[in-house]
């Protein structure tokens, strides 16, 4: 039986992976009112994690990707039509397309969209990509299998990593540029960034670390780019992989704590205003969100993993339809996984949330290990490679703020049983595809607008 708050019409804005397990969840808690998804894509949502896998592949194609609906959902969907603003006090989200839709609870689940290049001349030539959408997908994957000759990817984080070794799977030339010391440093820190610039190299990929791309050439047509060492190499395909744009800007003028880094909101998902007011009516899931947990000193997460938009999304629909005493916190541990090159990366915590790094099972040579990671003397985050069978006790460790270093006895064939800097980057700055970003207060814009004058 429902409780108050009494919501009879609930508006989902982002035809997302929460968007859609949001609304599933409302219907499976007993919601019988009015429910309406909205989304820019034409498409019905559908799985991110395979573009840049089996797509780029050819294993899949990229309009198979779409996500079973797991119960009958009697949803209005207002899909192709982009959300361009909010009216708070109206309770009214407004379309591109001038309609307007009413709702009396509202759940912004909109994610991200890939950063791009940012010359748009450069980013207009034919043969320069991004890859997020399923259109990116199956574009990018019509020019691989013409063959040509050389793909320049920019950025090596996840999504660049994977995108390198999909191509060298196809037995492509590929050159990386990356701008920190190693690929993947942006979210798991030197030590594992050096074994992934090791085993990219291994595999044939020209790895160019510590540069930039500073031009990409062409008439119309991309030729070739140029770096920041001086160098220059030719090139048909340039892939940019430099992360991700919350997309929050149709909510400049709504009041809300919304802006670059994401919508904040609390441990129940509903999203504050920008006076740190909490509202009861306008919540948030997903890669746009940003919440505290307790595991990682309440510090805000801002997280693009496919397990927390899933849970956090359940979390928001239950809240929404739930009386107070009953509504839950947004508290799973984060996780995430990564193929490429052979390898399989998962991950458990916040890697970032560290400054402490052992390797508690495996080693490095081998390629096959649990790299455990601390900060303040507590294990904050693990992860394996080619080895996830051990995660579960680690994520246990997390869960209960066990000590750092591990106790031996939950080690096997430990390689260096004296922890080293973790080496992650200042989450303040600008990453190539940062997996996971703690971030403090950002102040909008506006609320410096209204102190009054001195």
């Amino acid at each position: 039986m429902l409780g108050e708050p009494r919501a009879d019409r609930i508006v989902i804005v982002g035809a997302s992976l929460a968007g859609l397990r949001a609304a599933e969840t409302l219907r499976a808690e007993g919601f019988t009112g009015s429910l309406t998804l909205i989304g820019d894509e034409t498409h019905p949502p559908y799985d991110r994690p395979p573009l840049s896998k089996q797509v780029l592949l050819g294993k899949v194609a990229a309009d198979r990707t779409g996500l079973p609906q797991r119960r009958r959902l009697d949803a209005d969907w207002r899909l192709g039509v982009r959300a361009g603003g909010l009216d708070p006090v109206g309770k009214r989200v407004l379309l591109d397309d001038g309609a307007d839709v009413p709702f009396d609870r509202l759940l912004i689940a909109t994610g991200t969209r890939a950063r791009p290049w940012p010359h748009p001349d450069e980013a207009a030539l034919d043969g320069v990509f991004t890859l997020r959408t399923s259109g990116d997908a199956a574009a990018l994957a019509a020019r691989l299998d013409a063959g040509p000759r050389r793909v320049l990817v920019i950025g090596a984080g996840f999504t660049g990593s994977e995108i390198a070794s999909a191509c060298r799977e196809r037995g492509l030339e590929v050159t990386v540029a990356e701008r920190g010391p190693a690929p993947l440093v942006g979210a798991l820190g030197g030590t594992l960034g050096e074994l992934a610039a090791k085993l990219q190299r291994a595999h044939g990929v020209d790895l160019r670390c510590g540069v930039t791309v500073t031009a990409l050439e062409g008439d119309g047509r991309l030729t070739g780019a140029q770096f920041s060492d001086g160098t220059r190499i030719d090139a048909d395909i340039a892939v940019i992989a430099l992360g991700a744009v919350r997309n929050t800007e149709w909510l400049a003028e709504s009041g809300l704590a919304a802006g670059p880094r994401g919508v904040t909101c609390d441990a129940g998902c509903r999203a504050f205003d920008m006076y740190g007011i909490v509202t009861d009516d306008i919540f948030a899931a997903g890669d746009v969100a940003r919440f505290p947990h307790p595991l990682f000193e309440y510090q805000l997460l801002s997280l693009e993993h496919w397990g927390n938009a899933v849970a956090q999304a359940e979390v928001a629909a239950h809240n929404m339809v739930s009386p107070g005493p009953r509504r839950r916190p947004h508290l799973t541990v984060p996780a995430f996984w990564s193929s490429q090159f052979g390898l399989n990366i998962k991950s458990v915590g916040v890697p970032t949330f560290s400054d402490q790094v052992v390797i508690a099972q495996g080693s490095l040579k081998d390629a096959r290990l649990v790299a455990v990671y601390g900060y303040r003397g507590r294990v904050t985050a693990a992860v394996s490679v080619n080895q996830a069978r051990s995660l579960d006790y680690y994520r246990h460790l997390i869960e209960t703020a066990a000590p750092f270093p591990p106790a031996p006895g939950a080690a096997d064939q430990r390689e260096s049983p004296v922890p080293v800097p973790s080496d992650v980057p200042d989450p303040k700055l600008l990453s190539h595809g940062p997996t996971v970003a703690l971030t403090g207060h950002l102040p909008d814009r506006r609320l410096t607008v209204v102190q009054p004058a001195r």
